[in-house]
């Protein structure tokens, strides 16, 4: 089984691509047929499966298929791992912008301390 970090970097290669932002968000409304995705999307079925292969290599999808019809569902849990790292990120460099600001007041302070 891939680590989590394979599974994020693979999670951030799905979404770069603008069509599989469009899937997830289509099947993040619910469950999804593959001719209900391809509906609205300007390309050929083929290219609406190789995206869905990637989608589910990235874990950030999930399909079945019942007779003919083949059912994409989103994984929650996979979109939650990629929030978390943006939300790690984000927290880190708050701190340090925080941290830079105070030393900046700091600075400006001992400077109109000395400057009277």
């Amino acid at each position: 089984m891939l680590n989590d970090s394979a599974l994020l970097d693979l999670a951030y290669q799905a979404l770069a691509d603008p069509t599989r932002r469009r899937m997830v968000a289509q099947l993040s409304r619910g469950p999804a047929s593959v001719s209900e995705l391809a509906g609205p999307l300007p390309i050929s079925l083929p290219a609406v499966l190789q995206h869905l292969r990637m989608l589910e290599a990235s874990g950030l999808v999930r399909s079945e298929k019942k007779g003919r019809v083949r059912t994409c569902r989103i994984e929650p849990e996979a979109l939650r791992s990629a929030e978390d790292w943006i939300a790690e990120q984000r927290a880190l460099w708050e701190g340090r912008i925080d941290r830079l600001e105070a030393y900046l007041e700091d600075m400006k302070a001992k400077e109109t301390d000395n400057g009277e």
